[in-house]
């Protein structure tokens, strides 16, 4: 139900057309929840069937102009509805996790080699998210909305810090397996 409320999020801080809505997905809000090009179609027709949104109407006509899509009351409310309830967090479901548990009991062959990759992963992020830590969220950004927005993004670090020390202590970990039999 959260995609919904993705976009609705977006469009109030910005209207946009469906191809913005995908590319500002791929540059921050998909940084915590993604989507992709055609799932954001398909909720934003959903969305303006249920009156949340419209399409602005067109400066000159033109066919296979892209539509730009507004937040309706409709959906300001909904939104602040769904803002204002509460919800249980989710358990973690992480693959890497899981072929960890299976190599217990089938053998550890490989999975070094990608627990080397997932810290290089992790790393990368971290440094992205330290770079947008920098060029946004430097002296005199301290409104309401850029401290929320610095939250989020202190979310992002804060994992990507965690899954960089877990990593890195599984390595060691490895480094003290016995050879395999």
């Amino acid at each position: 139900m959260s995609l919904p409320h993705a976009i609705l999020t977006a469009l109030l801080e910005k209207p946009s057309s469906g191809l913005e809505l995908t590319r500002r997905f791929d540059m921050s809000i998909g940084y915590f929840w993604s989507a992709t090009h055609q799932q954001i179609y398909r909720e934003l027709g959903k969305l303006e069937g249920q009156g949340h949104i419209r399409a602005l109407p067109a400066e000159q006509p033109a066919r296979g102009q892209k539509k730009v899509y507004e937040v309706l009351p409709a959906g300001r409310a909904e939104l602040a509805r769904w803002t204002a309830g509460s919800q249980d967090p989710k358990p973690l479901r992480d693959t890497l996790l899981l072929r960890l548990r299976a190599a217990a009991v089938v053998g550890t062959d490989g999975i070094e080699d990608d627990l080397r990759r997932h810290l290089v992963l992790h790393e990368r992020q971290l440094a992205e998210y330290r770079e947008i830590e920098e060029r946004d969220f430097g002296p005199g950004r301290d409104t309401a909305q850029d401290r929320l927005r610095h939250l989020i993004l202190r979310a992002g670090i804060d994992l990507e810090t965690f899954w960089i020390g877990w990593l890195a202590h599984a390595l060691e970990e490895f480094g003290r397996l016995p050879p395999p039999e």
